[in-house]
């Protein structure tokens, strides 16, 4: 498979998908028109969530469709060329995609060597559940299972500590907890500014920033870009 797993869309103080857009062009070299996943937008129209993003592909010279368009967007994933996972509510993103069968469809898609690009909810549901957002369940899925394309956790936008004054568990506290009752599976704590890239067999992060690693009984520990990350296969 070959995934490029984005821990969030923008930088503070840039413009949308201004950091990740380098590795996204390079990632989908040769692509000319890619599938566009927008139901994790929930406070803006997918309409609108399409121009953004197509808006900023069109830079790369690939063109977006998004599949709330398409009279069978199973088979829209089944067509693509690339298919592209975009951010906001997770909740909403799964339940909409598990209502038009897009878990499975992208999961069959992406086993053909087809590139999956995702950021934040889009790089949730590559894991095999979204237990590990950070989002408020706004609505009710079918279930937390998700495309399983990776067979770790994902938790974008990964914070070190609360906000001063927050009285509230870190998330840390948040992940540990869930390690304790999933004892099989690594989380991968990626902080912002910071990707996931499989290609070939092989696992790498790309960013400035190391990614931090939670297993049950295991003391939590940082890993660096260039650093093997073949265990969390």
């Amino acid at each position: 498979m070959n995934l490029l797993l984005i821990s969030n869309s923008t930088c503070a103080g840039e413009p949308y998908l201004r950091y990740p857009l380098p590795a996204i062009g390079e990632f989908l070299s040769g692509i000319r028109r890619a599938v566009f996943v927008p139901y994790a937008a929930v406070t803006f129209s997918f309409d609108e969530y399409e121009r953004r993003v197509a808006e900023r592909f069109a830079e790369l010279g690939i063109e977006i469709f998004s599949v709330h368009r398409a009279a069978d967007p199973a088979q829209a994933v089944a067509e693509a060329e690339a298919v592209v996972v975009g951010g906001g509510n997770t909740f909403a993103l799964a339940k909409k995609m598990q209502e038009q069968g897009l878990m499975a469809a992208i999961l069959r898609k992406i086993e053909t060597g087809t590139p999956y690009v995702g950021w934040s909810a889009g790089s949730n549901v590559c894991c095999p559940t979204i237990c590990t957002t950070n989002d408020m369940p706004i609505v009710q899925p079918e279930s937390f299972a998700a495309i399983g394309a990776v067979p770790f956790q994902i938790n974008p936008h990964y914070l070190d500590a609360n906000p001063e004054g927050h009285a509230g568990e870190t998330r840390e506290q948040r992940i540990l907890e869930y390690v304790e009752a999933n004892p099989d599976r690594y989380v991968a704590g990626l902080r912002e500014g910071c990707m996931l890239r499989y290609a070939d067999g092989r696992l790498s992060l790309i960013g400035s920033r190391p990614m931090r690693i939670f297993r049950k009984g295991v003391e939590p520990r940082e890993v660096n870009p260039g650093d093997d990350l073949s265990f969390l296969l």
